[in-house]
């Protein structure tokens, strides 16, 4: 089901599949600042990462001595949430654990996803709460990807610090223990597909919380995610879109012992405790 919020600047559409942003878009100049999810390039346009952040060695993971299979990126993406609460600028989805989940990740959770549109802003925030009586390591993250309309060399991102990011290789989609620095210039990073040949690129530690994607130098979106460690960035090849993506964990690390509680990157939520993280889209022009 599709839903909608809208203000005197821009309309935003959302589906209840995955709780996923789908549209933002200016009412004046009629731009779609998300990507339209062409299946010829990647059919997707803001899913949500939960349980998991990337990929599993194996698919597989082991709590308690039991196996459990968890596909890339978690389950949450492709499962129906339902619409907890809306109001004229807002919207909260939910997702409850159920046998379907359980199966895959044996914890008791509700999980929800709230939208705020505030003039040129919109706000994501995710809450994750624990209704299990044991601890719950999870990871949670964004994978929005903003259209491109112009060519992918018209592009940069203007982080907000000047620093040398590290960003670590993939190996069969799991984090290696290779990593090579990239030097920013100005704090800018042009976009080339080139970058992006061996995927994405993956960012344990960043001194920036925010990032600017430039259009032809000039100031197009600024994210916030002060709440979220690490960041990934990716396309691909050809395609006309971006995804700068804010997490809390990421995929495997190539010598992991595949024990969910011990994977790099995870959080650990106590019995009973709500997490809360947020990040924001702010449209410049």
């Amino acid at each position: 089901m599709i839903v909608t919020l809208e203000n005197d600047l821009y309309t935003v559409t959302f589906e209840t599949k995955g709780a996923e942003l789908i549209s933002l878009i200016n009412k004046k100049t009629n731009r779609n600042y998300i990507w339209e999810g062409d299946p010829a390039f990647w059919g997707k346009h803001s899913p949500i990462l939960f349980p998991i952040v990337g990929t599993l060695k194996n698919d597989m993971y082991y709590h308690n001595d039991q196996p459990y299979v968890l596909p890339r990126h978690g389950f949450a993406r492709d499962m129906e949430f339902d619409i907890h609460s809306q109001n004229s600028n807002s919207i909260t989805f939910s997702l409850i654990s159920n046998a379907e989940t359980i199966s895959k990740y044996p914890f008791e959770f509700e999980l929800h996803l709230c939208y705020t549109l505030s003039e040129n802003e919109l706000t994501f925030q995710y809450n994750v709460f624990n209704k299990s009586a044991t601890d719950m390591p999870f990871s949670i993250g964004a994978h929005p990807a903003f259209a491109l309309r112009a060519s992918f060399s018209n592009y940069s991102l203007a982080f907000e610090h000047q620093e040398t990011l590290e960003c670590f290789v993939l190996e069969n989609d799991l984090i290696s223990n290779t990593s090579y620095p990239i030097q920013l210039k100005d704090t800018l990073l042009p976009l080339d597909y080139a970058t992006f040949e061996k995927d994405a690129l993956i960012f344990k530690k960043l001194k920036s919380k925010s990032i600017v994607l430039l259009e032809n130098e000039n100031p197009l979106i600024r994210i916030d995610y002060a709440d979220f460690p690490n960041l990934g960035i990716w396309t691909k090849t050809n395609a006309p879109f971006i995804c700068i993506e804010p997490w809390n964990g990421y995929a495997d690390v190539i010598d992991t012992q595949s024990k969910l509680s011990e994977k790099d990157g995870i959080q650990i939520a106590k019995p009973n405790s709500d997490h809360q993280f947020s990040f924001s889209i702010h449209i410049l022009s």
